[in-house]
């Protein structure tokens, strides 16, 4: 009889399976523990550059942000599909579809705040809530709050400042999120989608229910998603990459103290200007924050600053330029930018 369907060899099959894809992990977790001396050994001592240099510090920030975003780009692809073989689009339409505007956005919201998923996830975040069919506008919620409030940058801020600014810090990032998921969802840009999004969703509704795939059948969509989006995105991200590190080599933080410093009401966008062509999450920037509130900035210009680093940095459009055209992009920075000037004049107006 076919021994495809025996159950136990089914049973070795399923086993391999897992046994291959903990293997995989062990691997990804060696490798990418060993990111940064492996940056450090090609930076200071292969190529002997003064890690004190600017060319040192940009390079040895490359060498390490490149494979560290590529492989937690795969990492999140693989576990997002994995994840999303469990939940049908009807689920997620019940969650936070169907809802009067504004409760969508609210739920996306607070969903994205207790996900710690980065700017390297926004990629594969956006195609799943696409393909799940969720509103234009849920999803562009969701995009902003996860990478500019997360719980690690909470405690940070709850510790070095105290509770009042790291509740404010939420309670800003929520409103940033809702309100600019709302005025996206209004504007009515789902055309300014790039069309292969639209395919991957019209590409996964013959499938069979979620309930009946096979562990086989979940790592192997899981794989198949990970080879795809990584291999349309990369480009995009070392090219993010290489600006942000070369930001990060050779503009000195003296030189952000020094201008947003000024007590001027160009301050506040002036440091969402500077900002946006940075690369890092809420928590890696929390010490250039304190160090620019040691040298005197304002609050609401720093946090300013915080947030279009976090929810409007330029690596981040690079890469989401894959998904959205630019009039979507444009309009996107456009509005998280506007609330995050309100945000930060109105800090500075209550501190």
């Amino acid at each position: 009889m076919a021994s495809r369907t025996n159950p136990l060899h089914q049973h070795d099959a399923h086993q391999r399976d897992f046994v291959l894809v903990v293997l995989g992990a062990l691997v990804w977790w060696i490798v990418f523990n060993n990111l940064q001396p492996f940056a450090d050994f090609v930076t200071y001592r292969l190529l002997a550059l003064d890690p004190e240099s600017r060319l040192g510090s940009a390079l040895n920030f490359f060498i390490y942000d490149v494979p560290k975003i590529l492989l937690l780009l795969s990492g999140m692809i693989f576990l997002i599909t994995l994840l999303r073989t469990f939940i049908t689009p009807e689920q997620t339409r019940r969650w936070l579809g169907g809802k009067r505007e504004g409760v969508g956005n609210i739920l996306a919201a607070f969903v994205g705040v207790i996900t710690p998923f980065c700017s390297c996830s926004a990629v594969p975040l956006f195609i799943g809530f696409v393909e799940s069919g969720l509103p234009l506008g849920v999803t562009f919620s969701y995009l902003v709050a996860a990478p500019m409030v997360n719980e690690v940058a909470l405690v940070m801020l709850f510790g070095m400042f105290g509770w009042k600014v790291a509740g404010l810090y939420l309670a800003s990032g929520l409103v940033i999120a809702v309100f600019a998921g709302i005025v996206i969802g209004r504007l009515g840009m789902e055309r300014y989608v790039e069309e292969f999004v639209y395919q991957v969703k019209v590409g996964s509704k013959g499938q069979t229910l979620e309930d009946r795939l096979t562990w086989h059948d979940r790592f192997e969509q899981a794989l198949s998603s990970t080879r795809e989006i990584v291999g349309k995105v990369w480009p995009y991200v070392v090219v993010g990459i290489a600006i942000g590190a070369g930001i990060h080599g050779f503009v000195p933080d003296d030189f952000l103290a020094e201008t947003l410093g000024k007590d001027t009401i160009w301050a506040v966008p002036l440091a969402v200007i500077l900002g946006i062509p940075l690369y890092s999450n809420a928590a890696g920037i929390i010490p250039v924050v304190s160090v620019l509130m040691d040298k005197g900035v304002a609050l609401g210009t720093v946090l300013a600053f915080m947030m279009s680093v976090v929810a409007l940095s330029l690596p981040e459009m690079i890469i989401l330029r894959r998904v959205m055209k630019p009039r979507l992009i444009g309009a996107f920075i456009a509005v998280v930018a506007c609330g995050i000037v309100l945000t930060g004049y109105l800090f500075n107006g209550i501190f």
